[in-house]
């Protein structure tokens, strides 16, 4: 099933995908392209994992890691589908990463792998956004760079894991403006997601609702503001967010509801 948690009419509210309309606990309909959508889920805590595609770390100048390479994604990234991700101010190098994230189902503690998809909930789409700039050796774990308010889009559906018959044969798609630029298959991430539960909840417990960003393929390039990306996750749904400069002199914006290297440049 694919739920969402939308405002229509003023009203916070629930509901599922049916049809192409969004129905709510009174049976009411509602057209997802008139409403407000909000988080899908709200994370106890998030986790992200850099460097799960060998084409990705290959396009980085890195090598594979002998484990999975963990780092935290602060809750004050978060940002619901259609939300305005904000640029910061002096970034050269900023880039979206699409990427399947998995929704804890229960409590998980010292899982072995070979049971590790019991505990999954459900999965939606993810953009770990980064600015490159500050992702080096001196910021590792780059906190900095993945770090910034709004760098956490997710969304707009929670799909329940009985939706989704192999989650490591997905296709994953980025465009912005219109352009295709990322394609990738989960098929192809290093550790899989038996794996990365085993390893995390062999020392943490992850909790109900708690979010594993699983990676990204091959395909950053720079956007700037303006732009609008599109990310779709097969059979997940497109979480698409547009991009707006900085205002030093403003409030932080989250979650507005509206609609080391040389580059390529774009």
């Amino acid at each position: 099933m694919k739920l969402a948690r939308f405002t229509a009419g003023g009203r916070p509210l629930t509901g599922h995908l049916q049809d192409g309309r969004l129905i709510d606990p009174a049976g009411v309909a509602h057209d997802p392209d008139r409403v407000q959508f909000r988080l899908p889920v709200e994370p106890p805590k998030v986790l992200a994992l850099a460097l799960n595609y060998n084409d990705h770390a290959g396009e980085l100048g890195l090598t594979q890691p002998q484990e999975p390479a963990l780092f935290w994604k602060p809750n004050t990234t978060l940002l619901p589908h259609r939300g305005t991700v904000i640029y910061p101010r002096g970034a050269q190098f900023m880039h979206y990463e699409v990427e399947l994230a998995v929704v804890i189902g229960r409590d998980a503690r010292r899982v072995k792998a070979a049971d590790a998809l019991d505990y999954v909930g459900g999965y939606t789409v993810a953009n770990d956004l980064v600015v490159r700039d500050y992702v080096t050796n001196t910021f590792r774990p780059p906190l900095r760079g993945k770090g910034w308010d709004t760098f956490g889009p997710l969304g707009p559906y929670y799909v329940t894991a009985d939706e989704v018959a192999d989650p490591h044969n997905l296709t994953l798609t980025a465009h912005v403006n219109g352009e295709l630029r990322q394609r990738g298959s989960t098929h192809d991430m290093i550790f899989s997601i038996p794996e990365l539960i085993e390893h995390i909840s062999r020392f943490m417990t992850l909790q109900k609702d708690d979010v594993i960003l699983t990676g990204t393929p091959k395909g950053i390039s720079h956007v700037r503001p303006g732009d609008v990306m599109r990310l779709e996750v097969e059979g997940l749904g497109v979480l698409e967010n547009d991009i707006q400069e900085e205002d030093e002199g403003a409030e932080p914006i989250r979650g507005k509801e509206s609609r080391e290297g040389e580059w390529d440049g774009r």
